[in-house]
Formats: C-alpha cells, structure tokens, sequence
C-alpha cells in the first residue's frame, strides 16, 4: 500500500495539482451527469416537469451530502493513518468503514422511502409536481446504496493519493445517462430519468469494484474489522455529515420559500441551482483535496506544510473562480435558455446572478480554510462555521427580506451575505486554529 504522491516530502505546487485537477474534471462530468437529466426533462417534458426535478434536487443533494460528508470523515483517519505509515492501522479502518457505510446506508434508504410523502409536504411541494417529484425520488432512492458505496470507495482512494479514477468512472457514468435518459423519458415519462439514473450509477459502482480488484491497490480483508474504530469514525463522519448537508438543508428552504411566489421563480431556482454547480465544485475539490493532503501532514508530523498548501490552494483557486464566475454570470441568461425555454425564467436567472456573483469567489476561500480544518482533524469546528452561515445568517435573513417586500431579489441578498460572512469567519477561526496547532506540535 503506497501513496501515488509524496504530499509530504513533495513540491507542494505539483502535489496539490495532481489531486486537484482530477477532482475538478469528476466533479464537473458529475455536474454533467446532473445537466443531462435537466436538459433533457426540461426540454422533452417541458416547465411543470422541471420545476418538479426541481422540488426533487433538494432531497437528492442531501442524501448526496450525507454520503459525501461520512465517507470525506474516513478520509480524515485514513489520510492521517496513511501518513503515519501505520498498515495495521490502515487495513483496519478500511474494513470497518466498508462495513459501517454499507449498514448506514441502506438504514438512510429505508428511512428516506418511508418518509417520502412527508418530506415532500414539508418542502410545500405543489400540487401540480407532487406525484411526479415523489415518483422519482422513489426510484431514486433504490439506486443510494449504489451511490454511496461510489463515494465511499472514491474517498479511499484520495486518502491514497489517487483522484484519477473518480474522474474516469464519473465520465463512464455520465455517457451511460446521457444515452439512457431519452430512452427511458421516451417509454416511461419523468421518472423514466430516474430509472436512466439508478442502472447507470449501478454500473459506475460495478466498474470501480473491478476497477480496485484488478488494481490491489489496498487489502480489504472483513476480518481486519475492529469495533474499537467505529466511536472514532462516528466522532469524525458525523460532523463532516452536518457541514456537508447543511447547504441541502439551506437549499430545501429557499425552494420552499421560493415555491410560494410561482412554478416560473420555482424552475428559475432549479437552473440557477445547476449552473452554481459549476462555480461550486472547484471549491468542494479544494475542500476535500485539502482534508486529505493536510491530514497526511499531520500524521506525518509535518504541520508546517499545511500553510504552504493552504496558500496555494487560495491563489490558485481565487483566480480560477474569478474566471469562471465571470463567464457565467455574463452568460446565464443564454445559458438558461438551455434548460426552459422562457424569457421570464431567464430573467430571475440572470437576475440572481448579478446580485450573488461575487460570492462564489468567497465560497472558495470559505472551503480552502474549511478543508485545512478538516485535515487539521476539527471537522466539528468546520460544522460549526457552516451552522453559523447558513442557518444563522442566510436562512433568516432570506425570509425577513422576502417578508419585507423585497421578494426574490431578498432572497438573492440575503445569499451573498451569507458568502460575505462566511469567508471571514472561515479565515479568522481557521488560522487561529492552525496556529494553536502548530504551537503544540
């Protein structure tokens, strides 16, 4: 069991690229992989059946939270295991977590199915896009167990260095949708997306496990399974669970809030909820490349590399951010055309864009200091940062400016203070924490 990339020893330019560049490209065919079923409900089925896609995103993201918040906490142990050399150690926190995600995830199934009906009502999930919404996420739902396994192995392997194969299964995945979706939507409607969905993520999950057994990259032996690592797992999943699915949660309430104005602010919502994506995953990759990198220098005992990468990752992905932002804020109007074909849909689009663009930028800087806190082992601390943002600043100010009169646009401000907030009380705490770290050490 060797590491692809020396993040110890390494130049810290090189070996923070070399994770984060692949990462980038899965997240963003993972963002395509969301696209197709967009563009082709929007454009085949029409407004009603994406504003119901739309009152189904909110669930979809948190289920997909959840998964990606406990399995980036194994990452946290197991990047730190890895620097320390420790194979024992190692052996058994793969076996243990292999086993811990699979029974979690199918509890989460379970409850999730049964709950469904509820849920949907408390989201004020209208009449018109109810059986829809509730039909595809029930088929979704069948394919979580799938999911999660996916994003539980891809964390395994960025804990080892290696995020070249999540951008190759993510690609195969993405095709495998882009083919199936009008094939399904064609003989079965809106949930036939779904049902493209549930097989092509079955197959993306099939071809990793073929992937890891050709490859031996690590031993996953059950009988390493030791209870004792099950509290220390919790202890580091949970909090990366609650940062995670804090933004599904903030994004379920903004939809609810949003879907008592019309089904036209509704499906705008949706589009600017896909094309944030694209400003937001460079930033969740500098998040969870540096909860890796970081947590291998401090099981190597090499804390004052952390600086060095934290300042990296900053000036690179600042700049990236600003391009990027730049584009689509000048473009999403047009781009929204892709989605919905509608004028007045494109203009709350655009609209939210102006108001809000500056922010990705600051979300940026928010996940590099989120990810060096991750890696510092204090997810907790980060889990607090993100209850501080998103639930205390932007949901309430979000209602209070839409209760004011001020309406969508509000809500608009109230979202890019929340970004404004965050990225200063990310810095502040962060680097305090890491000089109390570095004190110690």
């Amino acid at each position: 069991m060797t590491r692809k990339i020396d993040f110890i020893n390494g130049n810290t330019k090189k070996c923070l690229m070399a994770m984060v560049l692949p990462m980038i490209a899965a997240m963003f065919l993972n963002m395509a992989y969301n696209l197709v079923d967009s563009l082709w409900i929007g454009n085949l089925l029409g407004e009603t059946a994406y504003a119901a896609l739309t009152n189904s995103t909110p669930l979809i993201l948190l289920l997909t939270s959840v998964a990606m918040g406990a399995t980036n906490g194994i990452s946290i142990l197991l990047s730190q295991a890895i620097g320390s050399k420790d194979n024992k150690k190692i052996e058994s926190l793969i076996a243990t977590s292999f086993a811990v995600a699979i029974i979690f995830s199918l509890i989460l199934t379970a409850i999730f199915e049964l709950s469904l009906p509820a849920i949907l009502q408390i989201m004020n999930t209208p009449t018109e896009t109810y059986e829809m919404a509730y039909n595809y996420l029930s088929i979704y739902l069948l394919g979580y167990l799938a999911v999660y396994l996916f994003l539980y192995f891809t964390a395994v392997l960025r804990s080892f260095g290696n995020a070249m194969f999540q951008m190759i299964s993510m690609l195969v995945s993405t095709i495998l949708n882009a083919v199936l979706d009008p094939i399904f939507i064609h003989f079965f409607g809106f949930h036939g997306a779904a049902i493209a969905t549930l097989i092509s993520q079955s197959i993306c999950l099939a071809f990793m496990i073929c992937y890891l057994k050709k490859k031996r990259l690590f031993n996953m032996r059950l009988n390493l399974f030791d209870k004792a690592f099950i509290l220390p797992l919790i202890q580091k999943a949970v909090p990366a669970i609650v940062q995670q699915s804090i933004p599904a949660i903030s994004t379920t309430f903004l939809t609810a809030l949003i879907s008592s104005y019309s089904i036209t602010a509704i499906a705008a919502y949706g589009i600017t909820g896909k094309l944030e994506t694209i400003l937001f995953y460079p930033a969740m990759a500098l998040n969870m490349v540096l909860t890796t990198i970081i947590g291998q220098c401090v099981g190597g005992k090499r804390t004052d590399r952390v600086k060095d990468y934290l300042k990296c990752a900053l000036k690179y992905g600042s700049l990236f951010l600003f391009l990027l932002s730049a584009i689509i804020v000048s473009s999403s109007k047009y781009l929204s055309m892709l989605f919905v074909r509608s004028s007045d849909v494109a203009s709350i689009v655009s609209g939210y864009f102006l108001i809000v663009g500056i922010g990705y930028i600051l979300n940026t800087i928010t996940n590099c200091f989120l990810g060096m806190l991750n890696g510092l082992g204090q997810p907790s601390k980060s889990m607090l940062l993100m209850i501080f943002y998103y639930i205390i600043v932007r949901m309430p100010l979000a209602y209070l400016f839409s209760y004011l009169g001020l309406r969508l646009n509000g809500i608009w401000i109230a979202v890019l203070i929340s970004h404004i907030c965050a990225a200063i009380a990310a810095m502040l705490f962060s680097m305090l924490q890491l000089k109390r770290k570095t004190t110690i050490s």
